[in-house]
């Protein structure tokens, strides 16, 4: 028996990266996903992909995780298509690195914005299908919401990315008389077309952070998903409120 069978499953950021595996992955695991995206073309491509694997996918229209109207509205598609949610992934997220005395007001409100507003606007829009399945949420957040950075200047996605954590262990709180579960899964360094174009990239003091994650290597999406997948599925039925971090044991060590 697969972990999500015949579950219905947000995702939101299906485009790329984490949320291209995500959508991928539950499908395999017996979910129907409903994806989104503002890169509508290639969250297309994702549905594409997942339905050549076998899988059964819905990307209904370009998906502004910002907006609350649009928000709204690809949550309705979801129930009208097929009757109900049974998870929420909020994945999707951007966000502009700089220096707290440089960096310009509108990039902070930018990451907060996208990072975090994305994830009460899912949520919230979400809620009374999740409560009608007695479903689950699963949020994204970061090693960057636990500790702070030599190496990188980011006080605005620390500060999304700490209140993240913070906002699911809420929405485990208001959750749980509903039945409603709510977990976070916190990456560290990740191998993705985003990562690879800044963190990653040659020139940034983080090229080398290899070196300094225990298990040597920077993690795979495929690995955050993994983790998302157990968490959605019933083998967690007793964890809520959880902050899952997968980061090859990054921040259990001092800093490199």
């Amino acid at each position: 028996m697969r972990r999500l069978e015949g579950k219905v499953a947000l995702i939101s950021g299906t485009a790329r990266g984490q949320g291209r595996a995500a959508a991928l992955r539950f499908a395999a695991e017996g979910a129907i996903v409903v994806g989104g995206d503002l890169l509508h073309e290639e969250a297309l491509e994702t549905q594409r992909l997942v339905g050549e694997a076998g899988g059964t996918a819905l990307t209904p229209g370009p998906l502004d995780v910002t907006d609350e109207a649009s928000v709204r509205a690809w949550v309705q598609e979801a129930v009208d298509a097929f009757g109900g949610i049974d998870i929420l992934y909020a994945n999707a997220g951007a966000v502009r690195f700089g220096a707290v005395d440089t960096q310009p007001y509108e990039d902070f409100t930018f990451t907060l914005r996208t990072e975090l507003d994305s994830v009460w606007l899912a949520a919230h829009g979400a809620w009374p299908h999740l409560v009608r399945s007695r479903g689950c949420v699963l949020t994204v957040g970061s090693t960057a919401g636990l500790t702070g950075s030599l190496t990188n200047q980011r006080s605005a996605h620390s500060a999304s990315k700490g209140a993240v954590i913070a906002l699911t262990r809420q929405l485990a709180a208001e959750g749980a008389p509903h039945g409603i579960r709510a977990n976070c899964v916190s990456p560290g360094m990740v191998d993705t077309e985003g990562s690879r174009g800044d963190l990653l990239a040659a020139d940034h003091p983080m090229c080398t952070i290899a070196r300094h994650i225990p298990l040597g290597r920077v993690g795979l999406p495929d690995e955050v998903v993994g983790a998302a997948v157990f968490l959605a599925s019933d083998e967690a039925s007793y964890i809520t409120g959880a902050n899952l971090v997968v980061d090859g044991g990054w921040s259990s060590v001092l800093p490199g």
